[in-house]
């Protein structure tokens, strides 16, 4: 089938709560036919498929791997919300440096992907786009393992290799985004603080607030 398909199929048994004996009785297999399918040491028919999807109320694209959601659609630009609100907690009696941080991060983000429009430039986009995906990727896959009870299933990329593999993925996307931006382009916007603060107004302080930040932890480590 593919390497999706196992991962996909425990992590959906585990979230319902059932056990391997009980999910296989419900689809109507032997408990070890459903353990190899889980484990990847069979491939599945076509029936077992349509079957798995309708029990647990998800599409075979999702069960495939083919969609990040579990209806199977294709997630547009327009599904994607514009502005990030506060949750109830965050309100309420949430860390005020955690707080500030959270917006010093998307009022950057923000800029930056302005400034990605104006230059146009592809391989920019791309390669800088795929760094910051992977780094937050990274930083959840961080969040989610301190509790020991989080499925592991809920990554193909194996917990012991993912920190290596993440952070080499980081640093191509990085090399690649440094030779685009030496490329000679005409939309490349002059930048200084003064224009990044009257362009941007309270972002650009944002950003001027993040790079700040972000220069004096890089100072602590003394490189020369």
């Amino acid at each position: 089938m593919n390497n999706d398909f196992p991962r996909i199929l425990t992590l959906l048994r585990k979230e319902k709560g059932l056990t391997q004996k009980q999910a296989a009785a419900d689809l109507n297999i032997a408990q070890a036919l459903l353990s190899h399918y889980e484990k990847g040491k069979r491939e599945c028919g076509l029936d077992f498929l349509v079957r798995a999807a309708d029990y647990y109320k998800v599409s075979t694209d999702y069960l495939l791997g083919r969609s990040a959601v579990s209806s199977g659609e294709i997630i547009s630009e327009s599904d994607i919300p514009e502005a990030v609100e506060q949750s109830p907690d965050e309100n309420k009696n949430g860390d005020l440096a955690l707080i500030l941080n959270k917006k010093l991060i998307i009022n950057s983000l923000d800029i930056i992907y302005r400034l990605l429009g104006k230059i146009k430039c592809r391989a920019l986009s791309k390669n800088i786009s795929s760094m910051l995906m992977l780094s937050v990727y990274k930083a959840f896959r961080i969040t989610y393992s301190t509790n020991d009870k989080n499925d592991k299933n809920m990554f193909s990329v194996p917990a012991g290799a993912s920190p290596y593999l993440s952070s080499s993925a980081i640093q191509i996307d990085e090399s690649g985004a440094v030779n685009a931006a030496k490329t000679e382009t005409e939309n490349a916007p002059l930048l200084t603080t003064a224009i990044i603060e009257e362009e941007f107004d309270k972002q650009g302080t944002a950003l001027l607030s993040l790079i700040k930040q972000c220069e004096s932890r890089i100072k602590k480590l003394d490189i020369d």
